[in-house]
């Protein structure tokens, strides 16, 4: 099965029209003909199987035969610090969205290395892994924010902090909640300032390795292990 993203489509329609970037794809790239099979996903859940009627390389356009669907995955938010090397960070956007994360916000903290981002391009790299894993949910990726902004929200998320300090933490595994937060800081961890505050906002400490994990490392980890605890 090859998967195609097309945001601007719902149930119940009985002709889809493609953006270019994806038109361009089906009709120069991999040179599909008018009755070829095409499955498309809005990134909400759904998926339209149909025939391609038209194969313009600016506006394909599929008539829908089938449509899947697929059940809205249990919360997983992971805000983490970008990286200093980019490919590191998209690394984590490619492996999260292929595990299962639904929602991801960047956030800078007192030693983050990067402070500015490219969420259009980072956008692409979670639809290129959300049709690669053949997902029909594309994952949430919020602005860039501040650590102090962030901490501070309302959420009914469970609300965990990765760090390495030495000091009381709990297993994630032990942790796992239909609705679950967590905070992954940068390459020299979160401040002791950042710890504290964390904990005055109602977050958990957890330990995720007994090793001492990259910013990106964590961030999968974290991902991995509440998905399989799910799966239990």
């Amino acid at each position: 099965m090859q998967l195609f993203y097309e945001p601007d489509f719902e149930n119940k329609q009985e002709f889809v029209e493609i953006n270019s970037t994806e038109s361009r794809h089906i009709a120069k790239v991999l040179r599909k003909n008018n009755g070829d099979l095409i499955n498309i996903t809005n990134g909400r859940g759904l998926c339209a199987k149909g025939i391609l009627v038209s194969n313009h390389p600016k506006k394909c356009v599929i008539k829908v035969d089938e449509l899947l669907s697929q059940n809205t995955p249990e919360h997983l938010h992971i805000a983490i610090a970008p990286t200093k090397a980019n490919d590191r960070f998209e690394w984590f956007l490619e492996k999260s969205t292929e595990i299962g994360i639904t929602e991801i916000t960047p956030i800078i903290c007192q030693n983050s290395e990067r402070r500015k981002i490219k969420p259009e391009r980072y956008e692409k790299v979670l639809q290129a892994a959300m049709k690669q894993s053949l997902k029909f949910h594309l994952p949430v990726l919020n602005p860039l924010q501040s650590y102090e902004d962030f901490i501070k929200m309302n959420t009914e998320e469970k609300k965990l902090i990765a760090h390495c300090e030495d000091s009381e933490k709990s297993e994630l595994s032990s942790k796992i909640e239909k609705n679950i937060l967590v905070l992954i800081g940068p390459e020299g961890d979160f401040s002791s300032t950042e710890i504290e505050k964390a904990l005055s906002h109602g977050f958990e400490a957890i330990n995720l390795s007994d090793s001492r994990l990259r910013t990106e490392t964590a961030g999968i980890v974290a991902c991995h292990t509440i998905n399989l605890m799910r799966s239990l």
